[in-house]
């Protein structure tokens, strides 16, 4: 699924952005899975071969390496500090996931811009927060998905799938569309979806008329297959 033409390390890392999902049990590999069907890059981090093993039955081409996560130059030369996001999926024990946070974090050098940890209780959540976690996210599988999907596509807001193969998704007009009337995107044509409604938040217009011109922080509410509606800019 996942060409391997990125060269983990600082000039990839840099180019791309980049995800690290630390910790591949069922949270994490959920995140990996999301992540790698919307076409992103990923590299997954465990201290475990086994789970490493396993994770790969997901995609054998995946990036996956056994790492001590919490040895701050293990993970350096793993590729994890060149990396824009890190999901840090473990949860126990504890003191791994909290230095593994840090470590991302504070360490001189780091490329680091996000880190999305997961926590087990409000304690967790607060040490999480207190050593630089810019979100903290309680584990389930659904919300593992839930998250890949966010990662790759920040203007989803929300989403109902029809089948296998087609959603009704809500989300913030691209940039890109801002300015433009819904004529002359003509997303049919060119996206090969739908447009339910458009319009700000809490005023949406259903079947709005081709003469809609979107405006910054409006909203869409769009119907197609999952390819097509991953097509869209911004997503």
């Amino acid at each position: 699924m996942v060409n391997q033409w990125w060269q983990w390390g600082a000039e990839g890392a840099s180019q791309q952005g980049g995800f690290a999902v630390i910790g591949v049990g069922r949270f994490g590999s959920s995140v990996c899975a999301e992540l790698l069907r919307s076409g992103a890059e990923v590299l997954a981090i465990d201290q475990s071969q086994r789970a490493i093993d396993e994770l790969r039955h997901i995609d054998a081409a995946i990036e996956a390496r056994v790492v001590d996560c919490t040895d701050e130059e293990a993970l350096r030369a793993a590729g994890v500090l060149d990396l824009a996001t890190v999901v840090v999926a473990i949860s126990e024990p504890i003191e791994a996931s909290i230095t593994a946070t840090l470590i991302c974090k504070d360490t001189p050098g780091t490329r680091v811009q996000q880190v999305i940890a997961r926590a087990t209780s409000d304690l967790h959540v607060k040490m999480l927060y207190r050593v630089g976690a810019d979100r903290v996210v309680f584990p389930s599988k659904m919300m593992g998905q839930r998250l890949g999907m966010e990662l790759v596509r920040p203007n989803l807001l929300e989403q109902l799938r029809l089948d296998d193969r087609n959603s009704i998704e809500e989300i913030k007009v691209p940039a890109s569309f801002v300015g433009h009337s819904l004529r002359d995107l003509n997303l049919r044509k060119h996206y090969n979806i739908s447009v339910l409604a458009a319009g700000p938040s809490g005023q949406l217009h259903v079947n709005p008329p081709a003469s809609h011109v979107l405006a910054e922080g409006e909203l869409l509410v769009v119907m197609g297959s999952s390819e097509a509606l991953r097509s869209l800019p911004g997503s």
